[in-house]
């Protein structure tokens, strides 16, 4: 056994996870790998998906290690796929990646690592983790690489999940990682980027959803603010707030789409300044730690991030219940969207979030 103990790596064939596995041996763990199948579609010449390469076999002789296939499809399309057709045929943007690690791959990772007796679980997110040596708790820090740091989709992580993962690929810069996986020639350094949802075939969202919603798509009308039809959409799965293009309406002002009404089967549209909220309401939240102030008050200063590529604003956060909390922007922010994540920060600390489910406007 490596010297530091066992640790399970979470690999699908790409650098990062390659060379965490890689970065992990080095320090004297005993490495074993581990790919989770997710999800297969028509048309591919081999079992698994971009995001779980048969690839990832080479990568595991190269680094000479153990490694596994493990099932999860059924898991992922209850718990993942049929929550994100839903999502879109209730009008919301369903944000899929945070839901898969918090409700299916890392619980099956630490299920798979309790059976090959690993203490630990590791994964190539760019992203940290810390344990305050005084109170014990464990924090989820941003990535050192800020343009690919990937701890908003980790919000969902429990202290215990915190105790034992390891996070290497989450110290460095992307270029470095690629430098590394080169010098020791693996075959990751040559596999281009996925930026597709894994479940997409070739990410033809629009294709995803006719064939799975089964005439739930319903058309109906284009609206504006004052509930003037403007003309007809194909159904509400296809369009998402701040959504400009393929509208097919003319005006004198650009419009956007600024709000999505399930119960009238409407698109309603207006102009750019319709699109800002003063803030949001998120439900479903975790928080990864409950900060002093938040105990106390009930109330905590925040960065909040609504979505991945989005930067961190100032904010108030306020809860409302135990799952359920209000976010008051310090000014106001575009397209916030439901049903994509609201995520809270101080500082380098992920504090936790949510699917948000509404925007807080004065319209």
């Amino acid at each position: 056994m490596g010297g530091k103990g066992r640790v399970l790596v979470a690999m699908s064939g790409g650098v990062d996870s390659s060379v965490a596995a890689l970065l992990l041996k080095e320090q004297g763990y005993e490495v074993i790998g581990a790919t989770l199948n997710l999800w297969s579609y028509e048309g591919r010449q081999e079992p698994y998906n971009g995001c779980c390469s048969l690839e990832v076999k080479l990568v595991a002789k190269q680094l000479g290690i153990e490694h596994h296939f493990v099932d999860a499809g059924q898991a992922f399309f209850e718990g993942v796929v049929e929550p994100f057709v839903e999502e879109y045929a209730r009008g919301r943007t369903p944000s899929p990646c945070g839901r898969c690690n918090r409700l299916v791959r890392i619980p099956k990772l630490l299920e798979l690592a309790d059976e090959l007796g690993c203490g630990y679980l590791a994964t190539g997110h760019h992203a940290r983790v810390r344990r305050d040596p005084d109170s014990g708790t464990f924090y989820l820090l941003k990535g050192r690489d800020a343009l690919k740091d990937q701890s908003y989709f980790l919000y969902g992580l429990t202290q215990e999940q915190l105790s034992r993962l390891l996070l290497p690929i989450g110290e460095h810069e992307k270029a470095e990682i690629k430098r590394i996986a080169e010098a020791h020639g693996l075959v990751a350094a040559r596999k281009p980027e996925s930026q597709d949802l894994c479940f997409l075939p070739r990410g033809d969202l629009q294709g995803f959803l006719k064939a799975r919603l089964n005439g739930g798509l319903k058309p109906g009308e284009i609206v504006d603010l004052e509930g003037r039809v403007l003309g007809r959409h194909q159904g509400l799965a296809f369009y998402t707030i701040g959504q400009r293009r393929g509208l097919g309406i003319s005006a004198k002002e650009r419009l956007y789409v600024v709000a999505l009404d399930v119960e009238r089967n409407r698109v309603v549209v207006g102009p750019e300044e319709a699109l800002y909220a003063e803030g949001l309401i998120a439900d479903e939240v975790h928080l990864i730690y409950e900060p002093e102030a938040l105990r106390a008050e009930g109330r905590v200063r925040v960065e909040v991030k609504v979505r991945y590529r989005g930067p961190a604003v100032p904010a108030t956060l306020e809860r409302l219940s135990a799952t359920r909390v209000r976010v008051l922007f310090d000014a106001p922010q575009r397209a916030v969207t439901p049903g994509q994540l609201a995520v809270f920060y101080q500082g380098e600390r992920v504090l936790g979030g949510g699917p948000i489910e509404a925007p807080i406007t004065s319209r």
